[in-house]
C-alpha cells in the first residue's frame, strides 16, 4: 500500500474514533458505527492500531461480534433505538419543520429496522 493511501486511512480510522467518542456525550452522534467504521481503516492501515481496537475493553466485543457474527448486542439495540426516539420527541419538543422531522423519522426507522433485524451474538 503507497504511504498516502495508508496516511489517509490511519486519519480516517482517527477521526472515525474521535466522532465515536464524542457520539458517547452527543445523542445526535452514532458511537457504535464510527467504531466500527475505525476498525475498518485502522485494519487496512496499521496492525498497531487495529490491534489496539479489537482489544480494548469496550469496543473490542462489539467490533468482534460485527465482524464474526454480523450481530449486534441487546444493549446495543436498547441504547440505539432509545436514542433515536429520544431525539425525535426532541425534535418535535423543539417544534423543528415537519419536513425535518419526517426525514429523521424515515431515516430513524431505517437505521432501526436494520439494526433489529441483525442477529444476537452468541454469548448473549
Amino acid at each position: 500500500m503507497n504511504r498516502f493511501k495508508k496516511a489517509l486511512y490511519v486519519f480516517s480510522g482517527v477521526f472515525s474514533l474521535a466522532l465515536g467518542l464524542l457520539g458517547i456525550i452527543l445523542p445526535v452522534l452514532p458511537t457504535t458505527v464510527f467504531i466500527l467504521l475505525a476498525a475498518f481503516f485502522f485494519a487496512r492501515s496499521s496492525e498497531r492500531l487495529h490491534s489496539w481496537i479489537i482489544n480494548h475493553k469496550r469496543f473490542g466485543p462489539t467490533i468482534l461480534n460485527w465482524q464474526k457474527y454480523g450481530a449486534v448486542s441487546k444493549i446495543a439495540r436498547i441504547r440505539a433505538v432509545s436514542t433515536m426516539i429520544g431525539i425525535l420527541v426532541i425534535s418535535i419538543l423543539l417544534s423543528l419543520p415537519v419536513l425535518v422531522i419526517i426525514i429523521q423519522a424515515l431515516a430513524m426507522a431505517a437505521v432501526s429496522a436494520f439494526l433489529l433485524t441483525r442477529p444476537y451474538p452468541p454469548d448473549s
